[in-house]
């Protein structure tokens, strides 16, 4: 199957989005890089005008919900950035652990850096109806308890699981109401 399919074709669906760390490497057990991740969703919220109507940050992976103008170019320069800065904060902490493995991990197309942070594909899949949305929601919100991590999902600080409940959130969210 070609690329083509993971290409985000309607701007006005929201879409679910997955992105994960190469080789599933536990970075955003760091709190530090877990901020990198935040303020640059903050960022496409505020200066890119994307609607992220939910999230969780896991050891390995971030979930999104979110709808926009360029959403894919938007997603793939926010993943181009937060890599960067991920690389950046590594160095300046002198992590070699984790700067090897990613260095191991990298593409030998990818010739333009020594690092590969993320998996080259981010899978967007549109959610056309409500009830897409609702379970994908969920999806998102209970991958903390699945894992094991905590009993509820609001008790997770790294999702929009805490805007839903009522909470304040760690970001803004646009709450989605169908």
């Amino acid at each position: 199957m070609g690329r083509s399919r993971y290409r985000i074709h309607e701007e006005h669906n929201p879409y679910f989005i997955t992105s994960s760390v190469i080789n599933q490497i536990a970075l955003f057990k760091n709190p530090k890089l877990v901020k990198i991740i935040l303020d640059g969703l903050i960022f496409l919220q505020e200066e890119r005008n994307i609607e992220l109507n939910a999230y969780v940050v896991m050891e390995n992976h971030i979930h999104i919900i979110a709808k926009g103008t360029n959403l894919g170019e938007h997603i793939r320069n926010f993943k181009s950035f937060s890599a960067h800065q991920i690389i950046k904060a590594l160095k300046k902490k002198k992590d070699h652990l984790s700067l090897n493995k990613l260095k191991q991990a990298k593409k030998s197309h990818k010739i333009e850096s020594e690092h590969q942070v993320w998996e080259e594909s981010y899978h967007p899949k549109q959610l056309f109806t409500y009830k897409m949305v609702a379970q994908k929601m969920d999806y998102i919100h209970f991958n903390p308890v699945k894992r094991g991590y905590v009993d509820e999902p609001s008790h997770w600080r790294y999702s929009s699981a805490r805007n839903y409940d009522g909470r304040a959130g760690l970001i803004p969210i646009t709450m989605f109401s169908g």
